[in-house]
């Protein structure tokens, strides 16, 4: 099967595989490569998709870390047909709909502490864009107008827009847009620290947190909004903090007088067997930015999940939050939410993964047995696997055998084999799993099946490259 239309030995696509060509623009594709190379999604059923030829793989990433609940789940369906016939859009620009109302009520009585208040999205994104905008208000009500920084991790993914791309620590997605929104901060992931506290994950967790204090100390207290922190970092392959890292970092909000925001739109609705994962880690957080596992992907919906704290400024005053989004809490999707949601429960869907996450990292850890992993890492449904030249001897690959790595073998090779996963390069070369939370013992081994055969083929291949 090939994946990858290559214009000197293939023939040119047609059909839809050459409308794809033409006149599809990926998102985080090159152009005149269908979807980066990977094949055409046609339809899926439970924790399996099919292309428009006939090939079925395993998502590994439930989409984009998303489709918690799988595919095919005609309630979902069912629930966003009923939902058009009735009120097919309204917005929620000084209006409400029921299911909007609804939706509000049963995330507030999920979230953890007092998170009462919930502001709709289109996305995440959107959601990290409007938690960003919401602290500097928050602020500006409160007679400190100076406070409009905000803190993330190096390397750290929180969106696109510009001010969500600005939260980001990634330099590569950052620089063809540059100048960004001043203002945003970066220090070092928990993951900079391990080289040096090793033999201590406390002393990791305090040190990692205590860079967070000193940032705030060197900038100013008075100019500090919000820090922005996911539960398990995504970019560069699952970064899980030591124990002591949050409640130090809540410590230091709190002396500062700093906002803290999770970043869950991975890591809400299952991801780590809670429904959200500042809750797997024991932390409390002011906002709470969620996405994604939120409809499980079937329909666009974003919200951020404020604090009474944060909410109190504009409570029983003419004074607005002055932003929005024309589909935010669109009722076609809030009701998808509302099924969603109820499949979790009724299905106990977080304790699935509770119940198979120690296969999953067991299965995971014989990965390490080759000579290219130095590191699994990850908890719940969401694992990074870090790759190196000689992970024995600490040897890692060029920029060129990196990229030959991942994007000439790596992620052909999977989807060849069955399995849709994610591997990239922020810092060393990742592979990462995501499945969706309805996957159980036959998924683990088929993914790590397939992992191990297209690691073990691709020592062969990475010798023989000549970059």
């Amino acid at each position: 099967m090939s994946l990858q239309h290559d214009p000197l030995t293939s023939p040119a696509p047609t059909g839809l595989d050459a409308d794809a060509d033409r006149h599809l623009w990926g998102h985080f594709s090159a152009l005149g490569r269908s979807v980066d190379g990977m094949p055409i999604i046609e339809r899926g059923q439970g924790c399996y998709v099919w292309d428009n030829h006939g090939n079925r793989y395993l998502d590994g990433l439930a989409g984009l870390y998303t489709t918690q609940v799988g595919y095919g789940r005609t309630e979902l369906a069912e629930a966003a047909a009923e939902q058009m016939q009735t009120l097919g859009f309204f917005p929620i620009w000084t209006y409400a709909h029921p299911k909007a109302v609804q939706l509000a009520k049963r995330l507030s009585d999920l979230s953890p502490g007092n998170l009462n208040r919930v502001f709709f999205t289109s996305g995440g994104s959107e959601s990290v864009e409007s938690a960003f905008k919401l602290a500097r208000q928050y602020f500006k009500m409160r007679d400190e107008p100076d406070r409009i920084k905000v803190i993330s991790r190096n390397l750290a993914y929180h969106g696109t827009t510009m001010g969500a791309l600005s939260i980001t620590g990634l330099d590569y997605a950052k620089t063809p847009f540059l100048p960004l929104v001043p203002g945003a901060l970066k220090v070092g992931n928990t993951q900079d620290f391990k080289a040096t506290y090793d033999g201590d994950p406390d002393l990791l967790g305090i040190a990692a947190a205590n860079e967070i204090e000193q940032c705030i100390i060197d900038n100013d207290p008075n100019t500090i909004a919000a820090v922005f922190l996911e539960p398990v970092q995504n970019a560069g392959g699952c970064f899980v903090p030591p124990d002591g890292y949050f409640e130090r970092v809540r410590e230091i909000c709190d002396k500062y007088g700093v906002l803290l925001v999770s970043d869950e739109v991975i890591c809400a609705f299952g991801r780590l067997g809670h429904m959200f994962g500042s809750q797997a880690l024991g932390y409390q957080a002011d906002i709470i930015t969620t996405a994604k596992g939120l409809t499980s992907g079937h329909s666009p919906l974003g919200a951020v999940l404020v604090s009474d704290k944060v909410a109190e400024p504009f409570a029983n005053t003419d004074k607005m939050f002055l932003h929005g989004f024309t589909f935010a809490g669109h009722p076609v999707s809030c009701a998808v939410a509302l099924a969603n949601l109820d499949i979790m429960e009724n299905e106990n869907l977080n304790q699935n993964v509770l119940d198979n996450q120690d296969l999953f990292r067991s299965s995971l850890d014989t990965l390490a047995d080759l000579p290219i992993v130095s590191d699994v890492r990850g908890k719940g449904y969401f694992y990074g696997i870090e790759l190196m030249k000689d992970a024995d001897k600490g040897i890692a690959f060029s920029e060129a055998e990196a990229e030959h790595l991942l994007r000439g073998f790596l992620s052909l090779r999977l989807a060849e084999l069955g399995l849709l996963c994610r591997a990239d390069s922020r810092g060393e070369p990742v592979i990462q799993l995501s499945p969706p939370i309805i996957a159980g013992p036959e998924q683990i081994d088929e993914m790590t099946r397939i992992i191990h055969q297209t690691l073990t083929e691709a020592m062969v291949e990475m010798q023989k490259f000549d970059g």
